[in-house]
Formats: structure tokens, C-alpha cells, sequence
């Protein structure tokens, strides 16, 4: 190899990633911090550059419908993580049995994630409709007075939303807690069996808790779906009845693209991004932190 061409090799491979860095750099973070300008700004209708200082952020803080998406969050989301970690990790233990057709239960448990949201969200919402759904098919087999409108009740229809997004997501779920149990040493079980412990106590007092960096991690991953979550709520309820089941997300949408309230949005989205930072910072701390 000749000299110049020494030379010329250790900038290649940065040259070839340096496009596609930049575009990234400039559709992820430029577009961001044109977001966080905006919800500075007294956009409406159309962009609208001149400095408001926190003008949107009262405003919003102000919105009845908001405070709504922010109570529909906390029910969400705590239905939702909590949902699919557990139903996810019992899967989990239940296919660490070693039982018969794993592979097919795998399969079964895994095929909701791999659709879509919308298709979730669509399928859910001929379940639980009152007139198509549960409620119909009971009153045919002679149920006459049973009664499931939680899709149509601005009281439940949030739990609707819960129910679907933890049928989808529990299975991802339960691959990541499975892994991790088939990752553990068999004769730490088998020494435990030796000394009398059950297998119930096995997984509560000695598997389950060594599991502790998986259930971070499925946390992040969890939590950050629960705060962006937009298209089953709108494939679901569509924010409604009403606002009901509003998400700062399907908020951010409404203000921004239907009600031409752009500043508003834009401050609606980066209240989410501040949530997401919340939870994504603290695990990249504790990540490198533990590196070093």
C-alpha cells in the first residue's frame, strides 16, 4: 500500500457516514430545537417567528383539555406498563417451564407486535364496540342484560385503550424477560431445590429479583411507547367521546394540524419530550455511570 493511500483509509469510513450523520443531526435535533422556537413564539395558523417568552406554555398549563391528556397519561401509562411487564414476565416464566409447543405459544404471544398500532386499535374497536362487538355477540347466545359500552363511557374508554396497547406490547415484553431467564445458570435453581425452596419461592426470591437490569431496560423501552403513543388512541376513540381519552399526543396533534394553534402544539410537544427526557437521561446516566 503506497503512502498517500495510508493516509487517505482511517478518513474513508468517516466520509461515508458524514452524509447521512448531518441529515440525521438536522431532521432530528435542527427540527427539535425549531419545535422548542415555535412554543416560544406566537404561532398560530402558520409560523409566526416573534419571541412570546412562556405565553404558550401558560396557556397550555391553562387548558382544561390538557390537564384531561395529562390525567389520561398517569391512567395510561401506569395500566399500560404495569400491564405488559406483568402479563409479559408471567408469559415468560410459563414458557421457562419447558412445556410442549413453546415454540408455537412463542409465536402466538410475539404476533401482536408485529402489526401495526392502527390495526390494533381497529380490531379493538369492533371488539368492544357495543353494537358489533362483545356486548352484541353476548345478547345473541341469550345474555340479554349484559352490558359492555366502556368504549362509548367517558369514564372507561381510557381502559379500553390500556387493554389493547397491553395485548400488543405484552409479548415484546415477555422475548426480552424470556431471554433473560434462559441466560440464568440452571444449577443456582437446582442448588436452590436441594435446599427445600419450591419452585414458586425459586423465581420470587432468587430469579425474579436478578432480573433487575432487564426490568429497567423494558421500563425505558415500555414507558417511552406509553408517552408517544398516538395512533391507537386515534385508530381506538379518537380522543374521545368527547376529549375522554386525549394523550399529550393526540393533544399535540389536534392543536397544531386541526385547530391551527401551531405555538400551542409545539409546546404540547415539547412538554413530551421533556417527559421522554425524564426517563431516557436518568437510564443513559446510569448506563454510562456503570460503564466507567
Amino acid at each position: 500500500m503506497s503512502a498517500p493511500s495510508a493516509l487517505r483509509t482511517p478518513w474513508l469510513p468517516k466520509l461515508v457516514v458524514a452524509p447521512s450523520f448531518v441529515v440525521s443531526f438536522f431532521f432530528i435535533y435542527g427540527l427539535i430545537a425549531w419545535n422548542g422556537y415555535l412554543s416560544l413564539s406566537a404561532s398560530r395558523l402558520l409560523p409566526n417567528y416573534e419571541f412570546v417568552g412562556f405565553e404558550q406554555y401558560a396557556l397550555l398549563w391553562e387548558s382544561e383539555r390538557f390537564r384531561v391528556a395529562l390525567k389520561n397519561m398517569a391512567i395510561f401509562g401506569s395500566l399500560f406498563i404495569g400491564g405488559a411487564m406483568a402479563l409479559g414476565l408471567l408469559l415468560a416464566i410459563l414458557l421457562d417451564q419447558k412445556i410442549r409447543a413453546e415454540g408455537l405459544l412463542r409465536t402466538i404471544y410475539l404476533y401482536p407486535m408485529a402489526i401495526s398500532f392502527i390495526v390494533t386499535g381497529t380490531a379493538w374497536k369492533w371488539m368492544l364496540n357495543p353494537g358489533l362487538g362483545l356486548e352484541h355477540l353476548m345478547r345473541q347466545w341469550g345474555f340479554e342484560s349484559f352490558v359492555f359500552d366502556w368504549l362509548i363511557n367517558p369514564d372507561k374508554a381510557i381502559f379500553c385503550v390500556a387493554i389493547a396497547g397491553v395485548w400488543q406490547s405484552a409479548g415484546f415484553v415477555m422475548a426480552l424477560f424470556l431471554a433473560a431467564l434462559r441466560g440464568i445458570d440452571d444449577s443456582i435453581i437446582k442448588a436452590a431445590q436441594v435446599d427445600g425452596a419450591s419452585l414458586p419461592r425459586i423465581y420470587w426470591r432468587i430469579i425474579i429479583p436478578s432480573l433487575r437490569p432487564v426490568f429497567f431496560s423494558t421500563l425505558m423501552v415500555v414507558s417511552h411507547l406509553a408517552i408517544k403513543s398516538f395512533d391507537l388512541v386515534m385508530a381506538l376513540t379518537a380522543g374521545g367521546p368527547g376529549f375522554a381519552t386525549d394523550l399529550p399526543a393526540t393533544f399535540m396533534y389536534a392543536m397544531a394540524f386541526s385547530r391551527g394553534q401551531i405555538g400551542l402544539g409545539a409546546a404540547s410537544a415539547t412538554v413530551m419530550l421533556a417527559m421522554v427526557a425524564a426517563i431516557v437521561v436518568p437510564y443513559l446516566y446510569s448506563e454510562l455511570r456503570v460503564k466507567k
